[in-house]
C-alpha cells in the first residue's frame, strides 16, 4: 500500500471535484507499491486557493528514487477542440495542454534553481475518469500519458510503467523535503473537524443503534461503557424514542454542564437534569423552597425530596442515570421511584471516570452490556492511558481521527505554569484550532486551580464558571475567548483540543490516573498535557 502524504483524508466527506479527488486517492493508496509516495492537496491550503499543490498538480507520485510523476485530475465533461482538450469552468474554459505544461514546468524550474536536489525524473499524467477520450492524437498530449474512462481500471498499472520502481538515491530525501515544504501543510482544521466530528458520532451510534434492539423484561439495562463509546448518543435516542412515542422520559445525572447540554440537545417533553436539580423540583412542586444558604443544605434537600409521596407529574415511562458511577445507591432509590411499574430503566456508567471514589452501585437482576469502544478519543490517547494504568487498560481505540501525537509540557513553579499553558494555546493555535475549538481543563476543582481564578492569560481572555446562575437557571459564565474548566466540571463534555493543565500529584495512585483518564478523554482531536516537572517525571517513568 502506497504512502499518502498528508494522511487524515479518509476522515473527509467531501463533494464535487474533491469527493472525486479523495476517490482517486483511495485508488493510489491500494493499488501502488508502499515503495511509492502520493503527496496531495484535496483538503489542504494551496497558494491559489484551490486544491492543489501548488498551482495547478493534484497529486505527485514519488518513487524510491525520487523520480516523480505529476497527475493532473479532470472530473466530469471535457471538450475536445482544434487547440486540444478544454475544460469548462462558470465563466471561462481552460486548456488541458497549457495547464499541464505549466504545472511540469514550473514545478522542473523551482528543482532547478535549488542546487542542493540532484537531477531526476519528471514526468505529468491526465486523469479523467469519467470521460472517454475520442481522439487522442489530436488531445495535445501523449495519448499513453491519459488515463480516462477507459483505462481508469489501469491507473495504478500505468503510473507504475510510467514512474518504475528505482532504488534510493542521494536525493529522495531532498525530494520529499522539497515536496513538504512545496505542499504548505496548513489543515483547513475548521472544515477537518465538521466532517471529523459527523464521522465520530455516526460510528459511536452503534451502541444506540443495536443497544435499543435488546429485548427483555422487565427492561433493566446497565451499560458500563468506556469515555466515547456512545453513551450519551444512546441517552437520546432512548429520551427521543420516549417522547416520540407520547411518553415522558426523565434523563439525570450527577454533573451539572452535562446536564446541562443533554437539556439543550433534547427534544421537549421530558425532564433532563443532575440528581439535585430533580430533588429541587420536588420539593418546589410540593410548595417547599430549599434554603440553599444553610450549611447543610444539600443534604436538607436531599433527604425532604426522598420523603415526599411520588407525585403524577413526577412519574416517566423511561428513566435515564447518566454518570452512575457517580450517582450512590440512597440516590439510585429516589431516582427510581420516579418510574412507572413497566419504565424501562437504563444506567450509564464508566468506573475510570469515578473521580469520588464511591463504590459501585449494586443494580441486582439487571442485564449488563460492555461497551469498551473509545470512538471520540485519538489512538495515541488511548495508547498513553493503556500505558499508564495498572494491569492496561481493556478498551479499543477506534477513533476514525488521525492525530498528533500528545505533547507534553513541563514547568517548576506557578509562573512557569501559566507561561506553559499559553504556549500550550500558541501551540493549539498554530495548528489550525481557533479560540471556541480549545479548551482548558485543570486538574484541580475550582478552590485548588489557579487557572480557574484568572480571566487573562497574557493576551488570551478566559471563560470560566462563576459560580452564579441566572433567572433561568442557566450557568453564568465570564466574558471570554477561550473556556476553562475544572476537570471534575468538564466530565461528560469534549473539545476537540483540550490542554490538560495544572497536573501535579505526589503520587501517581488511583485517583491521579482517574483525573488524568477523565481530562485526557476530553480531547477528540488534540492534546496537550501541561504538568509539574515531578509529575512528569513520575508520568514518563510509569510508560517507559
Amino acid at each position: 500500500m502506497a504512502r499518502i502524504v498528508p494522511d487524515g483524508w479518509r476522515e473527509l466527506s467531501a463533494s464535487g471535484a474533491a469527493q472525486r479527488e479523495i476517490e482517486t486517492l483511495a485508488v493510489l493508496a491500494a493499488g501502488l507499491p508502499a515503495d511509492y509516495t502520493v503527496y496531495h492537496a484535496v483538503h489542504w491550503t494551496g497558494i491559489d486557493g484551490r486544491y492543489a499543490i501548488y498551482g495547478e498538480i493534484d497529486f505527485a507520485v514519488v518513487n524510491l528514487a525520487g523520480d516523480l510523476l505529476l497527475i493532473e485530475q479532470k472530473s466530469g465533461f471535457l471538450q475536445e477542440t482544434a487547440d486540444g482538450l478544454v475544460k469548462q469552468y462558470p465563466g471561462r474554459s481552460k486548456s488541458v495542454t497549457v495547464q499541464m505544461s505549466r504545472m511540469v514546468s514550473t514545478l522542473r524550474g523551482k528543482l532547478a534553481v535549488r542546487g542542493d536536489i540532484p537531477s531526476v525524473r519528471t514526468d505529468a499524467l491526465l486523469y479523467c475518469p469519467d470521460y472517454r477520450v475520442t481522439s487522442p492524437e489530436t488531445a495535445g498530449l501523449v495519448p499513453e500519458r491519459i488515463v480516462d474512462a477507459n483505462r481508469r481500471e489501469q491507473l495504478c498499472r500505468i503510473v507504475q510503467r510510467l514512474l518504475p520502481a528505482r532504488e534510493r538515491t542521494a536525493a529522495t530525501a531532498k525530494i520529499h523535503a522539497f515536496l513538504r515544504d512545496l505542499i504548505q501543510l496548513d489543515t483547513d482544521v475548521s472544515a477537518l473537524m465538521g466532517r471529523a466530528r459527523d464521522l465520530v458520532t455516526r460510528v459511536s451510534g452503534g451502541l444506540a443503534h443495536w443497544a435499543r434492539r435488546l429485548e427483555f423484561e422487565p427492561f433493566h439495562l446497565r451499560i458500563t461503557g468506556t469515555a466515547g463509546s456512545g453513551k450519551t448518543q444512546l441517552a437520546l435516542a432512548e429520551y427521543r424514542a420516549t417522547v416520540d412515542a407520547g411518553k415522558r422520559p426523565l434523563y439525570v445525572c450527577f454533573n451539572r454542564p452535562l446536564a446541562d447540554h443533554f437539556h439543550r440537545i433534547a427534544p421537549a417533553g421530558g425532564l433532563a437534569c443532575t440528581y439535585h436539580q430533580l430533588c429541587d423540583q420536588r420539593l418546589r412542586h410540593a410548595g417547599e423552597t430549599p434554603d440553599f444558604t444553610l450549611p447543610d443544605a444539600f443534604e436538607r434537600l436531599q433527604q425532604r425530596a426522598a420523603a415526599l409521596p411520588a407525585s403524577a407529574a413526577f412519574q416517566f415511562d423511561t428513566v435515564i442515570v447518566d454518570e452512575g458511577q457517580d450517582i450512590s445507591e440512597e440516590w439510585r432509590d429516589v431516582i427510581f421511584g420516579h418510574a412507572r411499574a413497566d419504565a424501562r430503566l437504563l444506567w450509564l456508567e464508566d468506573p475510570l471516570q469515578n473521580l469520588y471514589g464511591r463504590p459501585p452501585t449494586p443494580l441486582p437482576g439487571w442485564v449488563t452490556l460492555h461497551a469498551k469502544s473509545n470512538y471520540r478519543s485519538p489512538r495515541p490517547i488511548v495508547e498513553l492511558l493503556r500505558r499508564l494504568l495498572p494491569g492496561g487498560l481493556d478498551i479499543e481505540a477506534a477513533s476514525p481521527i488521525t492525530a498528533d501525537e500528545i505533547e507534553i509540557l513541563d514547568y517548576a513553579d506557578g509562573a512557569g505554569m501559566l507561561a506553559r499553558v499559553r504556549e500550550a494555546i500558541r501551540l493549539c493555535y498554530s495548528a489550525g484550532f481557533r479560540k471556541h475549538d480549545v479548551a482548558i481543563v485543570s486538574y484541580h476543582g475550582r478552590q485548588q486551580s489557579q487557572l480557574l481564578a484568572l480571566d487573562r492569560l497574557g493576551q488570551t481572555s478566559l471563560r470560566h464558571f462563576t459560580g452564579a446562575y441566572d433567572l433561568f437557571g442557566q450557568p453564568v459564565y465570564s466574558q471570554g475567548e477561550v473556556l476553562v474548566e475544572s476537570v471534575y466540571r468538564f466530565k461528560g463534555q469534549a473539545a476537540p483540543a483540550v490542554i490538560l493543565a495544572e497536573i501535579d500529584f505526589a503520587v501517581l495512585d488511583d485517583q491521579a490516573l482517574r483525573k488524568l483518564f477523565v481530562g485526557a478523554t476530553r480531547s477528540s482531536m488534540k492534546l496537550i498535557l501541561v504538568l509539574h516537572q515531578k509529575s512528569a517525571a513520575r508520568l514518563l517513568e510509569r510508560i517507559a
